[in-house]
């Protein structure tokens, strides 16, 4: 990528695409075969810890390792393969320096009261009369607000289940539809770790790809929101929706005004404006800090022996902010950009596998294949949500659900003319959401644990999660919104 681009300014990079006419499929699929088996016994026979913590980022230098072997017993130079990794490495770049934008985000927005006052304002939606749809629409929002589905869980979705059960509503569908909420608010959300890493993936910007993430993400949420409401007009609720607890807890531990949503409208109205991904965040954060300083004296007083040194460590570090309700701990809490650290090595490492498949004329052999395989632009979207279901199975990880398909199908979207946001939404529609409807998969192991509902409880209710492959495969087969490439 040359220096004087980024990613927002740029629909197709020029790249040569190496091909190995010694290499055939077989021998092209071994690393990718052999990093399925140790992704498979890491989860199933190591508990996702075989190398500790960053036990995937490891997998995946190892896979980069096995593709260099058979790229060396197929006489391909070492220079060859260094230099793609390289180039895989310039190209992410920019979504990398936005990752760390998108921690200090969740930081300053937390201890300036941004994030609390959505929490405050949404939990007020709340009605019995509407649990259901109100229930998707509180988790969409805090989700939006906090870009993780695991934390809106943890914390608004417990209350929530708590709520409807006492209503007399089945658990089943109250964690079905905070799980929509949720997953929703995840994929829209700019502070979304998977929603920076399926564009990163696919070659486009964070921006470009939530805007089309809309054409077909909206209507899913509409339906899901549709179904409820019915749903909750044949269902009888009694008691009372009683969250006056957490909304006092909220109102006495930060100061609650309608004016702190003026840091976030500024980020949208930014983006909006088509302003470079990195200037909007970077003012995102900027404006946090300020109205920290303004509106939350007392919290950054708790947090450090200066609000200055406070609001710095809610940027680069670890942020805790302490309340009377356990429920309200969890969600009070930050990463900064210290919690991107996970996501980036992920980055870093899948650039070296890819890299290196790329080298050794791999991804050029195996993409190759599936192009004949997929002789559509239909079989193609069909091809990539199958790769991505398939690999939240083995792999039970919504990470490399996005990574190694982003990685294996960026070629073929591109030898179809589809502009890279057309791969980073399929992404997004099978891998992201998909991951929480298999029992086993970190996220359906997680929800199910949290929420204490079962998946094959709240698996029917999780309509917008099932609903949403079956979307983009809709889109596809009616060639509804499908961007082609723009050669510049």
């Amino acid at each position: 990528m040359p220096e004087n681009k980024n990613l927002t300014e740029i629909e197709i990079e020029e790249q040569k695409i190496i091909e190995n006419s010694n290499l055939s499929i077989g021998e092209a699929l071994i690393p990718v075969i052999i990093l399925m088996c140790l992704l498979a016994y890491n989860i199933f026979f190591a508990d996702g810890e075989w190398f500790g913590a960053y036990s995937n980022q490891y997998i995946l230098l190892i896979g980069g390792v096995i593709a260099s072997v058979v790229g060396f017993m197929k006489k391909v130079n070492v220079s060859t393969m260094l230099f793609e990794i390289w180039e895989n490495l310039k190209s992410v770049f920019v979504p990398i320096m936005i990752l760390f934008l998108v921690g200090a985000l969740a930081g300053t927005w937390l201890v300036s009261g941004v994030i609390p006052a959505m929490v405050y304002y949404g939990l007020q939606v709340l009605s019995p009369a509407i649990f259901l749809p109100a229930s998707v629409i509180i988790s969409a929002i805090i989700s939006i607000a906090t870009g993780s589905s695991w934390t809106t869980s943890a914390t608004v979705g417990i209350a929530l289940v708590g709520i409807g059960t006492a209503l007399g509503i089945a658990p089943g569908m109250i964690a079905g539809a905070v799980i929509s909420g949720a997953y929703f608010g995840d994929k829209m959300s700019p502070l979304s770790d998977t929603t920076n890493l399926a564009p990163a993936m696919a070659g486009t910007d964070l921006f470009t790809h939530i805007r089309y993430m809309t054409f077909t993400t909206v209507p899913t949420i509409v339906i899901t929101l549709i179904v409820f409401s019915i749903i909750s007009a044949n269902i009888d609720t009694t008691g009372s929706a009683d969250i006056s607890g957490l909304l006092t807890t909220i109102e006495t531990t930060f100061y609650i005004s309608p004016y702190l949503f003026l840091v976030p409208a500024a980020v949208i109205g930014l983006i909006l404006a088509k302003t470079k991904p990195l200037i909007a965040l970077g003012a995102g954060v900027v404006l946090a800090a300020i109205f920290a300083l303004i509106f939350q004296g007392e919290i950054l007083d708790g947090l450090s022996d200066s609000r200055t040194s406070a609001i710095i460590n809610a940027i680069f570090t670890d942020t805790s902010i302490v309340t009377e309700n356990v429920q309200l701990n969890d969600l009070f809490s930050a990463g900064g950009m210290q919690g991107m650290l996970w996501t980036i090595a992920l980055i870093i490492c899948a650039m070296f596998f890819g890299g290196i498949m790329d080298g050794i004329g791999a991804l050029s052999r195996i993409t190759n294949a599936l192009l004949k395989i997929a002789t559509s632009v239909v079989g193609l979207f069909a091809s990539t949500v199958i790769s991505c279901l398939g690999l939240n199975i083995i792999a039970s990880d919504q990470y490399l659900a996005i990574v190694i398909p982003g990685k294996m199908f960026k070629k073929a979207y591109e030898d179809r003319n589809l502009a890279p946001e057309n791969l980073s939404r399929s992404l997004e529609d099978s891998g992201t959401v998909t991951s929480v409807l298999i029992p086993w998969n970190t996220c359906g192991a997680y929800q199910s644990s949290v929420l204490g509902v079962g998946v094959g409880e709240y698996f029917i209710f999780a309509i917008f999660n099932w609903l949403s492959p079956i979307m983009t495969l809709l889109f596809a087969a009616f060639n509804v919104k499908i961007r082609q490439l723009v050669q510049k």
